[in-house]
């Protein structure tokens, strides 16, 4: 049996989960935590979100077999080790998702397509540039601008009968088309629905690029549970004869936290292996 911890701090949001790998390689879900940053200092977070799953599994730091962190937790002091984000998430959406052949990860500040095999291994994918605006922090800006809880925007997104495009991938532009449409007297619904599908657009031409032609696309990252936006990447996929399911789930936003967690069970029965043989060589 090997315990494991996953830490998967974001831009937005720092996310832990406590993971039990069985003899036969079976992994159970323990714990979990996720915790909003809001200028809060996310090392602080990291260690409370660690120190809150093993309380709640009932377990202690000597019990912990690896610690892994991945996105930008390189430098969170008490870890065992650190993977890249991209198999992370990889990992951690076919965990969530078995049939998952793509991974949608959508953060506060880019968005990624990657194509994976039935392990979760990262075989191609493709990001947008940093400068998109199909990332959460360009929503939430939006959302803070129309008056509207980031919790209502998918919600109103999918009452929109007209929705109004967006056509720059420039976010400072973006935002700009959004106040011109505001000044036009646009309804809010509309807005959203017409960012969602801009979203949307770039999202299915990176999954186009990546190769995936087929199974499901699952979605990670914290805009996974924007009803309005899987709703427009569905309408997308439709509208490019990509045939390609696209999902999300429920604790979609923990993705990277449980490849890491996955991953560092794996990274440490490979070092037990080599341990052992060293010992008996």
């Amino acid at each position: 049996m090997t315990l494991t911890i996953g830490i998967d701090i974001g831009s937005g949001a720092v996310k832990t989960v406590l993971f039990r790998s069985q003899e036969d390689g079976r992994p159970e879900w323990l714990a979990k935590r996720c915790e909003r940053i809001r200028r809060r200092d996310p090392m602080t977070l990291a260690r409370e979100g660690y120190e809150g799953v093993l309380a709640d599994a009932g377990l202690s730091a000597g019990d912990m077999d690896y610690v892994a962190t991945t996105g930008e937790g390189e430098n969170v002091k008490f870890s065992t080790g650190h993977f890249y984000s991209m198999t992370t998430h990889a990992r951690g959406g076919v965990f969530l998702d078995p049939e998952a052949r793509a991974v949608v990860d959508i953060g506060a500040l880019n968005g990624r397509a990657i194509s994976v095999d039935e392990r979760g291994k990262v075989l191609s994918y493709k990001m947008t540039s940093q400068c998109a605006s199909g990332s959460g922090q360009f929503l939430e800006n939006i959302a803070r601008y129309l008056g509207v809880a980031v919790e209502e925007i998918g919600p109103l997104s999918k009452t929109s009968q007209d929705p109004e495009k967006v056509s720059s991938i420039c976010a400072v532009l973006a935002e700009t088309d959004v106040i011109n449409m505001v000044s036009r007297g646009i309804a809010t619904a509309d807005i959203l629905k017409g960012i969602h599908l801009s979203m949307a657009s770039r999202i299915v031409k990176l999954l186009k690029v990546t190769g995936v032609k087929s199974g499901t696309a699952l979605l990670t990252g914290g805009l996974a549970l924007d009803a309005g936006l899987l709703a427009a990447i569905q309408e997308e996929m439709v509208n490019e004869k990509v045939k390609v399911d696209a999902k999300s789930h429920p604790d979609s936003i923990f993705a990277g936290a449980i490849g890491a967690a996955l991953w560092g069970a794996f990274r440490h029965a490979k070092l037990s292996e080599l341990e052992t043989a060293t010992a008996t060589a």
